[in-house]
């Protein structure tokens, strides 16, 4: 497995020897070795620093089934062809690419690095999220192309620990900033030193690091990574939440990547995304301004298409779809325009730095598998020469477009029945993703709400 960089980064991701020096030198004495589960997040192990040289350097190590099985409380549910009591939870492989160690700045002494998950006969597991990305990267490479991408990831950030917030049922919540702090430099100063540790742990990290911003929300704000390949844009998204959230932790407050902690503004995650040749030129562009080449307008075309069908990867729970308002900067329409905000899908920048942005995933949704899924939409159009119609001009929210579907279960019902989800991922996978939503509704539909207590206890 070769070893690469992020573009531009200021230093390139911890090389093996590198590791062994730091390892001598007593620099590094614990290794995290993680996956990325359905939700998107790290799990894994902390092994120690010779045990990974001598054995999970070569071999990989092992880990349950279960990881890509239960919900996000990890609880074991039925329904999933992978894992199940039936078969035992038996145990599938975590096998490292050394492309993505590095070292990890706010715990002492440590490095981590991230696997694929394979079976124990060395055969991809295809629902797991890297794998599933992996694929469509593949389909991308046999039409000659390949994917950059970015993440922008909004958190609300407060001034409570995790441990104070669950005490209390996460009620009366205390916002880091009291008002609107978007582009602010006064409110962003109150929580610089927070801030700060973002920036430049996540560069001692390996990861690029271009600016944070104050957000809309009370205490919201966002932090900016740039564009890379897409596998190592989804890598360092996954690295950058676990991270961030441990950060906030270490500092006594807690911060929150949920879609829709309240009725202000959500939190985001719009996805920029670019193609190029194999030497590295982009084939989106017309020329050095904003002409489209006919590969973009049948890639673009495609995520117009595939997008309703597809919104359960980008909006993977109950609480992503609270986002979807009118005039919230979340949209609503399944539309396009040239820098429309108003829209689904924006297209921004000239000449080399042309792209689309899709504004409909939120701060929960799992980079690798929203990445897929713009892939994904993107082949469909392009291996279907589908025709892009007219772009959106005025107000997306107001218009007579498609609307981008308002709940959990409209998604579930459109992804389970997608020809394009079926085509481009297979049956197993569009099952099993199917089938964590099912999960997520059951629950749901069984909650007591805060809503329906005040709603009826004494009134009703």
């Amino acid at each position: 497995m070769g070893e690469a960089s992020v573009p531009g980064a200021p230093r390139p991701p911890l090389s093996v020897a590198e590791l062994r020096a730091d390892i001598a030198a007593g620099r590094v004495e614990t290794v995290l070795v993680a996956m990325t589960d359905m939700q998107g997040r790290l799990q894994g192990k902390r092994v120690t620093a010779r045990f990974f040289l001598d054995e999970v350097l070569e071999h990989g190590t092992e880990a349950c089934t279960y990881l890509l099985g239960v919900d996000v409380e990890m609880n074991t549910v039925g329904g999933y062809e992978i894992t199940s009591w039936q078969n035992g939870y038996g145990d599938f492989l975590l096998r490292p690419d050394l492309a993505t160690l590095r070292r990890i700045p706010w715990h002492p002494a440590t490095a981590l690095v991230l696997c694929d998950v394979l079976t124990l006969a060395g055969d991809p597991v295809r629902p797991s999220p890297r794998q599933v990305l992996r694929a469509q990267l593949e389909r991308l490479a046999s039409h000659g192309l390949r994917a950059s991408a970015a993440t922008e990831l909004e958190f609300d950030l407060l001034r409570v620990s995790y441990e104070e917030a669950a005490a209390t049922g996460y009620r009366d919540l205390r916002p880091a900033n009291g008002y609107n702090v978007d582009y602010s430099l006064l409110g962003t100063g109150r929580v610089e030193p927070l801030l700060r540790r973002l920036r430049t742990e996540m560069d001692g990290a390996g990861l690029y690091c271009e600016s944070a911003k104050g957000e809309c929300n009370l205490g919201q704000h966002e932090v900016a990574f740039r564009y890379a390949d897409a596998l190592t844009t989804c890598d360092q998204h996954s690295v950058y939440k676990t991270g961030a959230k441990e950060i906030a932790a270490q500092e006594g407050m807690s911060l929150t990547f949920m879609a829709k902690l309240d009725e202000r503004e959500g939190n985001s995650c719009h996805v920029h995304l670019s193609l190029t040749d194999p030497e590295g030129r982009g084939v989106f562009a017309e020329g050095p301004g904003t002409d489209m080449t006919p590969l973009f307008r049948s890639f673009l075309a495609g995520q117009l298409a595939a997008l309703r069908e597809l919104t359960l990867l980008l909006a993977p729970n109950v609480n992503s779809y609270k986002r979807f308002a009118a005039g919230s900067f979340a949209p609503t329409a399944v539309a396009w325009g040239y820098d429309n905000r108003t829209c689904a899908l924006r297209v921004v920048g000239h000449g080399p730095s042309l792209r689309m942005e899709n504004r409909v995933p939120g701060g929960d949704a799992n980079p690798y598998l929203a990445v897929a899924a713009l892939l994904a939409a993107g082949l469909h159009g392009v291996e279907n020469e589908l025709e892009l119609p007219a772009p959106t001009t005025g107000n997306a929210y107001t218009g007579d477009a498609e609307r981008v579907p308002t709940t959990l279960r409209e998604a579930v019902g459109l992804f389970e029945r997608s020809q394009v989800a079926r085509a481009a991922f297979g049956a197993d996978v569009v099952a099993h993703y199917a089938r964590a939503a099912h999960v997520e509704l059951e629950a749901f539909d069984a909650a007591v709400t805060d809503w329906e207590r005040v709603r009826g206890f004494e009134r009703l």
